[in-house]
């Protein structure tokens, strides 16, 4: 029986929450199936080398932001003039999928949706204005995947035919993702400090939709109870050359209290180091950060943003966003726990993980999409 071919298109291929997920399934896809191929409607990025090297065709359209060209169109359709399947991931690549479907053979439409925020103002306008054309364009597509339950709430009060939608979470690898017996000795070196000290780690580029100002304003709090503790963050632009970030920590006085790490390439030793994770956001989709954590049997304080309460369920603290004093109690009854009880959290966090979110099992989803 001949493979299925099927044509990724998605906008870039650096380092984001579509990227990373698009290059798991790559991983994981059935090759003995399926002959895939991917478009980047920009650069390879970080992932088109990686994605290279498990032996897939890469074909970069080299688009100035995304924005599509007669030649880049015409490049384009004749990578998918045979295709079965189209696949695209976020907007951009949804509406130019869309068009690349009408001229080729394709038998398969499939749109992917990982925003959970459509309020113009925390959003681009051309942005909006192509989330708008799509959710007219929505009813015309076979399968509309969205990363997340509150995406899927979003987009269907946007306009979004919802009878196509469904939702896909992302997936973790748990052989990728797993404790580090020596995670904590690890973290005090990097930090110098003690391992006698409870850790919170937070992990989170410096935007906005994060809340660092609620992360520390927490922190703050406890410092003012008397409650030792170390905090660690990491995450592009989390660094001292972040003037904002730095006199946010002069403000709440927690230049000793906090390390700031930047972009790391040893997360997994971070996360088995910390005695707890917390995320602070005032918006998610779906954090991948915190089933990381959970992964590494960290157990998580995060605030009720996307679906930070349906990856935690009950194996950690939900608070509301925006509230520090609510997020300061949480962490501080985690931290108050008997460490047995923690380390209980977390082998239950890690088994919802594999229960609920194990990229075996989403990949699984994923192609029962390609059945024509």
């Amino acid at each position: 029986m001949p493979k299925k071919k099927i044509t990724h298109i998605i906008t870039g291929l650096n380092m984001g929450g579509a990227e990373t997920m698009l290059y798991k399934l790559l991983k994981y896809v059935n090759n003995e199936k399926y002959d895939v191929s991917i478009i980047s409607m920009m650069d390879e990025g970080v992932y088109g080398e990686k994605i290279r090297d498990l032996g897939f065709k890469v074909i970069c359209l080299n688009m100035k932001q995304g924005i599509p060209t007669i030649n880049s169109f015409i490049k384009a359709r004749k990578h998918t003039k045979n295709t079965d399947i189209i696949q695209t991931w976020m907007y951009h690549a949804d509406l130019f999928g869309y068009l690349l479907f009408k001229f080729s053979s394709a038998k398969k439409l499939i749109w992917g949706i990982r925003r959970s925020n459509l309020d113009p103002n925390l959003n681009k306008k051309s942005t909006i204005a192509i989330a708008k054309i799509n959710s007219k364009l929505s009813k015309k597509v076979d399968a509309i995947v969205s990363c997340s339950i509150k995406a899927k709430e979003v987009h269907s009060e946007f306009g979004y035919y919802d009878r196509n939608m469904i939702v896909i979470p992302n997936g973790f690898e748990l052989t990728e993702f797993s404790k580090d017996l020596q995670g904590k000795l690890k973290l005090s070196m990097i930090v110098g400090r003690g391992e006698d000290i409870p850790y919170i780690l937070h992990v989170g580029r410096w935007n906005n939709l994060k809340d660092h100002k609620n992360l520390l304003s927490a922190l703050y709090k406890l410092k003012n109870k008397g409650i030792k503790f170390h905090a660690v963050l990491v995450g592009p632009n989390i660094d001292e050359e972040n003037k904002d970030l730095a006199n946010l920590l002069n403000d709440f006085s927690l230049n000793n209290n906090v390390s700031l790490l930047g972009r790391r390439n040893d997360i997994t030793t971070l996360m088995s180091g910390a005695d707890i994770f917390v995320s602070s956001s005032i918006d998610e989709g779906f954090p991948n950060v915190i089933g990381e954590a959970m992964a590494c049997e960290t157990p998580c304080v995060a605030t009720d943003a996307g679906d930070s309460a349906y990856i935690v369920g009950n194996t950690g603290k939900i608070v509301p966003t925006r509230n520090s004093t609510a997020l300061a109690t949480s962490i501080l009854e985690m931290l108050d726990l008997p460490k047995f009880e923690r380390n209980k959290l977390g082998l239950l966090a890690r088994q919802r993980v594999n229960d609920q979110f194990d990229i075996h099992k989403v990949t699984s989803q994923f192609e029962e999409l390609y059945k024509i």
